[in-house]
């Protein structure tokens, strides 16, 4: 046995609203430089839809992921170093900027400098890749709110394949229409076809937390990484020529901070912990012959942080002490393997994704409540699980490769959920009955729901440190250059280009700047801003700021 550790994420999309304060934030902390416009790191879907690129979990088309061969190894499904090296020069399988979306901004110059006249002047969608003017037919999220899902709905690849074994079970008529969000973000894979598809090794998983990170001074721009991700999560900057990805804000998490999604999600859907694994069983596990039992041989590799040989074994592999007391602690690890509620997205690509979701279970309540039926007693929920406006075998092909048993036992478990608090909200006493029938008792049900509906901050995000003694190294001020992204001279920084300016170099950000935000989030006096500017973008939501609200005499 090898003991490893991995930061991973859960998400429960019953908490989603849709609002992509995630992304944006993102957007803004992440890809706000010019040649990655169209580039989200966290984005945002509707489901059913097709996704962020167009389809890109159609495998047949993208050859994302691992495959089998006829000897039952594992093999990338884009083919193998003959292949790929055939078509380095001219890769077939690359999504365009069609598939993702041509990102545009408007000539705001022409409408506020119009002369009078009798027309209104408009502001024309313009190109921020060929600064001409350009019309607007698809997006990062065009699918939003079921956006055109009797013309578009078809195309979602997750639709057909329920076609293909429940003729019409998913409709897009209005009286049978569903919908969710599923916010994306790279699932730092515990296998991860990205890292073996890259020709240059600039693509690399960090053994100390398992993050999956790109070495931009070692990237050659080869984009063998785009095709090999089944998610579509690595993107090519077009200005630097270099693949860029989500990085799980890896510098706050070194401090213990949560990621900026995490932080400035409105629903507190995410969750951050570190789950332990066996190594020495992962291509084991990836290569199980039948697609449906990938989701329980993932959960194989995971470890019980309080079993005494698992600590012991972790110690002797170099595991830190606080990384073990985290493990111990998590809220990933406890939804993942304690409760079991939580499950991964397309297990069957079989590169072990690190991002999990809890499936949605309140349309299911909502549709109850419409009846004329208590929505939330536990003998309704149970019986039109199997009747879900969203249907079983949708969910099933996104999360456990088509098997309907671990999405029914989730959502079971979450209905148990809400039906056992029930109870206890209106003054009764439960008897237990309802969370023996999924498997659990009265405790672990609570402890759920505390979880999940009233975990406070420091229980949703467990995440050990960075050593004090690696400080120094960690800070990027050290680094000669800088960052290699944004250096004097560095990719990108040559001044004006095709789509506008360079964002020049920021001041370097060390370690200690990021304790101190961590104290700052967690204060309750306000933080002494000195004469530096205050806005509702850096303000830590303590005391008020002079400046930043009007003063009470001039409101009256």
């Amino acid at each position: 046995m090898k003991v490893m550790s991995q930061i991973a994420m859960v998400m429960n999309l019953d908490k989603c609203i849709g609002c992509h304060t995630c992304s944006v934030t993102c957007k803004q902390a992440w890809t706000n430089r010019s040649g990655v416009e169209y580039v989200w790191f966290n984005n945002v879907e509707t489901r059913p839809g097709q996704g962020y690129p167009r389809r890109y979990e159609d495998q047949q088309r993208w050859k994302g992921g691992w495959e089998l061969n006829k000897r039952g190894k594992l093999k990338l499904k884009q083919g193998g170093r003959l292949k790929r090296l055939a078509e380095i020069f001219s890769n077939p399988v690359l999504p365009d900027i069609k598939d993702y979306y041509e990102p545009w901004t408007y000539d705001y110059h022409k409408l506020t400098n119009a002369p009078l006249g009798d027309d209104f002047p408009v502001a024309e969608p313009r190109s921020l890749i060929s600064g001409k003017p350009m019309k607007i037919e698809w997006s990062s999220n065009w699918d939003d709110n079921l956006g055109g899902a009797p013309e578009h709905g078809d195309l979602d690849p997750m639709v057909a394949k329920v076609r293909e074994q429940a003729a019409e079970k998913v409709k897009f008529a209005f009286e049978q229409t569903f919908m969710f969000y599923l916010p994306r973000i790279c699932e730092h894979c515990i296998n991860p076809a990205c890292v073996a598809s890259c020709p240059s090794g600039a693509m690399y998983k960090r053994a100390e937390d398992g993050i999956v990170l790109v070495d931009q001074d070692s990237c050659r721009g080869w984009r063998q990484c785009v095709t090999g991700c089944p998610y579509k999560k690595v993107y090519f900057n077009h200005r630097t020529g270099k693949a860029e990805k989500c990085t799980l804000c890896y510098p706050r998490l070194e401090v213990g901070l949560p990621t900026v999604c995490s932080e400035t999600c409105v629903g507190r859907l995410r969750y951050l912990g570190v789950i332990l694994y066996d190594a020495d069983q992962v291509t084991r596990a990836a290569s199980a012959p039948r697609e449906t039992d990938l989701y329980e041989e993932q959960l194989g590799i995971f470890l019980d942080p309080e079993d005494p040989e698992v600590r012991a074994a972790a110690e002797r592999d170099g595991i830190p002490y606080d990384w073990i007391e985290a493990a111990r602690r998590s809220p990933v690890h406890a939804l993942i393997s304690k409760y079991k509620v939580a499950l991964p997205l397309h297990p069957e690509y079989r590169t072990m994704p690190m991002v999990w979701y809890i499936p949605p279970l309140s349309p299911v309540v909502d549709a109850l409540n419409e009846t004329g039926h208590d929505g939330e007693e536990a003998d309704n929920l149970f019986g039109a699980i199997d009747t879900l406006r969203i249907p079983l075998e949708y969910l099933a092909e996104i999360f456990t490769a088509g098997d309907m048993r671990p999405v029914r036992a989730s959502l079971e478990k979450l209905a148990a959920m809400r039906s056992h608090m029930r109870e206890i909200n209106l003054g009764g006493t439960p008897d237990g009955s309802t969370a023996e029938r999924v498997g659990m008792s009265a405790y672990e049900i609570e402890e759920m729901y505390r979880l999940l509906a009233v975990a406070k901050y420091e229980d949703r995000y467990v995440i050990p440190t960075a050593a004090v003694g690696n400080a120094q190294a960690l800070e990027e001020s050290v680094l000669p250059e800088g960052c290699s992204l944004d250096f004097e001279g560095g990719p990108g920084m040559g001044g004006s280009g095709p789509v506008g300016e360079a964002s020049g170099r920021p001041a370097p950000v060390a370690v200690e700047n990021f304790h101190v935000l961590a104290d700052r989030a967690t204060a309750d006096e306000p933080a002494d801003t000195g004469r530096s500017r205050v806005n509702l973008l850096n303000w830590d939501g303590n005391g008020r700021p002079e400046g930043l609200f009007p003063d009470r005499e001039e409101r009256q």
